[in-house]
């Protein structure tokens, strides 16, 4: 049986995140300092002691979430992990699919950094605040939510952002169409529909100029072939050509984080273990309620750094 890495998204941030590893070890330290350098400011301040407000920022959230999976990463190599030879296959949700990346070796640290900068203010510039909305739908069946989607779409653009999988689908697009679509899923017996505080429609076809802006910025970034393959998002499948990646990341921007499906994947082709590398422990907890069989482990502070090199290392 194999082992995966996967890396969190947005959501997971919070105040303090990273402080414990920089303060534990020089290779996470390294890691911060190289990505304030790429960014040109100290972003690791905004981590280590906020503002939470300020960290939230997509524009912040984003390059900081990986900065804290790639400085666990970089500790667990010091002491004596070989991804190549030790993890089947690495995946991320929605930005972590970049930490994914970077870990296998497809873009550098410092490019990961400015590309993550580039999507977190393109994906917010592309639409006016308060024209869209997401919302979460809780205990309705994909078909269901993609049927109700399908029928608010006549008000404005309305479609499945990320299936997360144990019974929680988010929704994206116009905040009339999403709201409408909310209250369709409650008909058709979802337990709750609850508009999220997001201050874009992420996932959805409105994030189109971001999608625009990202094709760009890949196509100017130095690729190689990850080391392990990736599971992308929005196709559930393992890629291992760089530039194939690249498409598929400007895709994931206006598409479908089908995390539900990584997992089944996963579950179906002899993963037995998946470390979640990074801030909080969202992944492990998606994992337990899509498939029991799975043991997930979340690995985000020195004492967890510790137990997983000894499981590892074994």
């Amino acid at each position: 049986m194999s082992i995966a890495f996967t890396f969190p998204g947005q959501g997971s941030q919070a105040v303090g995140m990273g402080k414990d590893l920089a303060e534990n070890f020089a290779e996470a330290r390294a890691v911060f300092e190289e990505v304030d350098e790429a960014l040109g400011e100290k972003l690791s301040d905004v981590m280590f002691n906020g503002p939470e407000d300020t960290l939230t920022l997509t524009a912040n959230a984003q390059p900081a979430l990986m900065a804290v999976s790639l400085a666990v990463i970089r500790v667990l190599e010091a002491k004596g992990l070989d991804l190549k030879s030790k993890v089947a296959y690495v995946a991320g949700h929605s930005l972590g699919e970049y930490s994914a990346l970077c870990a296998a070796g497809t873009f550098s640290l410092a490019d990961t950094a400015r590309l993550l900068r580039i999507r977190g203010n393109a994906m917010q510039a592309a639409v006016p605040v308060g024209v869209g909305a997401m919302a979460a739908i809780i205990g309705l069946e994909h078909a269901d939510v993609v049927a109700v989607c399908e029928e608010a779409a006549t008000t404005g653009a309305c479609q499945i952002a990320n299936d997360n999988g144990g019974g929680q689908i988010v929704i994206s697009g116009e905040k009339a169409a999403v709201e409408k679509a909310a209250g369709l899923a409650t008909d058709k017996g979802a337990k709750r529909a609850i508009l999220l505080p997001v201050s874009a429609p992420f996932h959805s076809k409105l994030m189109a100029p971001a999608a625009d802006a990202m094709r760009e910025a890949l196509a100017g970034v130095k690729k190689a072939d990850p080391v392990v393959p990736v599971i992308a998002n929005v196709r559930a499948a393992p890629v291992t050509n760089a530039e194939e990646i690249a498409a598929l990341l400007v895709e994931q921007v206006t598409g479908q984080v089908r995390w539900r499906e990584t997992v089944e994947w996963f579950a179906g082709n002899g993963v037995a273990t998946l470390y979640e590398l990074g801030s909080g422990k969202v992944l492990t907890g998606l994992a337990r309620r899509i498939d029991k069989t799975i043991n997930g482990i979340s690995v985000n502070g020195p004492a967890d750094i510790d137990a997983a090199i000894a499981a590892l290392m074994a």
